[in-house]
Formats: structure tokens, sequence, C-alpha cells
């Protein structure tokens, strides 16, 4: 699996047929150099970990009775296979910060809207503060809603909604 990080993930045979439940309901999809967080320019993305960051949304949802899992990846096709998955298991709420795919990933956009499950951009800095090309997203025009530039509240904020609207 590589640089890849699973969380909670259900285990599946190499068949095509349908993955077992695994009872997630909210999954948080973490795209390329997220891994870094902590330690890649902290005065922009904040000193929390991304283990940090992923215990505590966990937490979280623990206390509201939902699981959560967590994928980062820097590979594409590691993050369109994980939302693949995500259909499979039953996820029914996912929180997509893509990081610098944003900005170029038609497929990762085909496989949110393919798989049909409702997310959330969430972006730790403001896109709209920094470099024209971030400004640009293949992603907010389907998502449920965006969140930028909060830093990790941002992600507190997205899963805030997501429980919420799980309820309904």
């Amino acid at each position: 699996m590589g640089q890849e990080k699973r969380q909670g993930l259900a285990k599946t045979s190499g068949s095509r047929g349908a993955a077992p439940r695994s009872g997630t309901a909210i999954l948080v999809l973490h795209g390329p150099n997220l891994n870094l967080l902590g330690t890649r320019e902290p005065e922009i993305y904040g000193r929390t970990t991304l283990r940090q960051l992923d215990q505590r949304l966990a937490r979280l949802a623990a206390d509201d009775g939902s699981k959560l899992a967590s994928f980062q990846s820097n590979h594409e096709g590691a993050l369109i296979d994980r939302v693949h998955l995500a259909r499979e298991e039953g996820v029914r709420f996912l929180l997509v910060n893509p990081g610098g795919l944003t900005h170029s990933s038609v497929s990762l956009r085909d496989a949110l809207v393919g798989v049909a499950i409702p997310f959330i951009e969430v972006h730790l800095s403001n896109v709209h503060a920094r470099e024209p090309f971030r400004r640009v997203s293949y992603f907010s025009d389907v998502a449920v809603g965006c969140i930028v530039g909060l830093g990790i509240k941002g992600y507190e904020l997205a899963l805030s909604y997501a429980l919420a609207r799980l309820q309904e």
C-alpha cells in the first residue's frame, strides 16, 4: 500500500463483488502532501499533524455515536479507488481535502460524482488569498459545501455538519 494511510477499512477480496459493510458513516479523504501536516509550511497549514487531526475527528464522531475512517494518499489512483470502495462499504458522507489535486484532477472529481456520496471540500488555508492557480477547484461545484482558510477548525465544522446531516 506504500504511503497510503488506512484506518478503519473493511477487508475485501480481489473480487468485484460488494464489500462487506464497514459501518463507517463518514470518510475523511486527504490528498497529496497532507501526510506532511505539522511540518510542511506550518505558518500556512498549522502545526497539527495528520495523525492528530484524524484522531481528533474520530473522537468527535465517536462522541456522536458515529464511525469515521480516514485515508491519505499521495497517489491519485489510490484516492479514486478509496472513493469507489466507500460506496461499497456504505459510507454516507465524505470530507475531502484533495490537496494539490484540487486544481487538476478531473478523474477524482468524476469518482466523487460517480459514487454520489455527498461531500464537503475542506482546505486548511484560504486558497482564494493565495496564488491564482489555487483559486480554481474542480470539486467546489459538486460539493455540498466548501470550507477554506479555517485550519483544523474547518475539518471540525465540516464534521459537525456531516453528523447533523446524517441525523436527518
